[in-house]
């Protein structure tokens, strides 16, 4: 059920990354508007991934 919550999440970044830069970074025309938010929004999911995976563990084999 946690894995759950963390890959909404990631499915909100990717919602939010087609949203914020076509509507409320649409007139910001320097480095810091989408290529910004785009790089923040990569860390993020970058994030969430670490957090979704952690419970992962590597089997031994006999």
């Amino acid at each position: 059920m946690a894995r759950d919550k963390w890959m909404g999440a990631v499915g909100v970044v990717v919602v939010l990354c087609y949203l914020v830069p076509y509507t409320l970074l649409s007139n910001v025309v320097a480095w810091y508007g989408s290529f910004l938010f785009w790089s923040g929004a990569g860390v993020v999911v970058i994030a969430l991934n670490i957090f979704m995976t952690r419970p992962f563990k590597e089997h031994d084999r006999d």
